[in-house]
């Protein structure tokens, strides 16, 4: 069984391509249940995302293609959240979706991530940076909000990395995760990005094999040639830690499957 669960839209501006030949590349790659996980509106950053306006549009496209695309794929419906307090909407957090993937982009008003502001690591102490970015991440998953962890160690994305053990800034995070029920994806955009490693690191997968933290699998695709990115890459990873199984969804509720 072949998931990839974390895929955006043009709607969020910053893709390409037509949700069809999303689809339609995905069932060449012979990819069992794609989803649509489109950035969730907030009032902040809004250029990079949906608007609030749009969500039923974007929730009625996913819909149709379920039904035109019925016989060949399963097409789940979700959205990736921006965590940042003070910003988190009940219209996001209520909409009835598949799941709901919970992600840390921001230190405060900083877009970490986004290549316009990578000067800005150069004014910090990077172990602060790292302990305040999980931070966020287990605050995220103490809200029960989320079904999913995007991109677990997003914060070595430009290799940036802590002096101290990253299993050490890492680990209380993974422990919330935990606790909140919650799964781990392993996403293949790091492959792409300065970093050249899959979202979590071999390390912090083994942390989280250990914890007995479930996993999916995601290509976060932003153009049609991302789907399905390495993804016998990053199966090799799951397998080499010891997973067997990942997990898919449908209305909320988390299903195990052979991969």
């Amino acid at each position: 069984m072949r998931i990839d669960l974390h895929n955006h839209t043009t709607r969020c501006n910053h893709a390409k391509g037509s949700m069809k030949s999303y689809i339609e590349r995905a069932i060449e790659l012979d990819i069992d249940i794609y989803g649509f996980s489109e950035h969730a509106p907030m009032d902040f950053d809004k250029q990079y995302r949906l608007r609030f306006d749009e969500m039923e549009d974007y929730e009625n496209d996913v819909k149709y293609l379920q039904k035109e695309y019925q016989d060949k794929i399963k097409i789940l419906l979700g959205y990736e959240v921006d965590y940042l307090k003070g910003f988190i909407d009940q219209r996001v957090i209520n909409a009835k979706v598949d799941y709901l993937i919970g992600s840390v982009h921001f230190l405060g008003t900083w877009g970490f991530d986004n290549p316009e502001f990578n000067k800005e690591y150069e004014k910090r102490n990077i172990d602060d940076v790292w302990q305040e970015y999980f931070c966020n991440i287990e605050a995220m998953a103490k809200t029960g909000y989320f079904d999913i962890v995007g991109h677990f160690d997003l914060i070595k994305v430009f290799n940036f990395l802590p002096k101290k053990d990253i299993r050490s800034i890492a680990t209380p995070a993974l422990k919330a995760i935990k606790k909140a029920n919650m799964v781990l994806e392993l996403n293949s955009a790091g492959l792409r990005k300065p970093c050249k490693e899959v979202y979590p690191s071999q390390l912090l997968l083994e942390v989280a094999y250990e914890l007995n933290i479930p996993i999916t699998f995601s290509s976060d695709a932003h153009a049609i040639g991302q789907v399905g990115f390495n993804y016998d890459k990053v199966i090799q990873l799951a397998k080499k830690i010891g997973y067997t199984k990942a997990v898919t969804f449908e209305q909320r509720q988390k299903k195990l499957v052979t991969f």
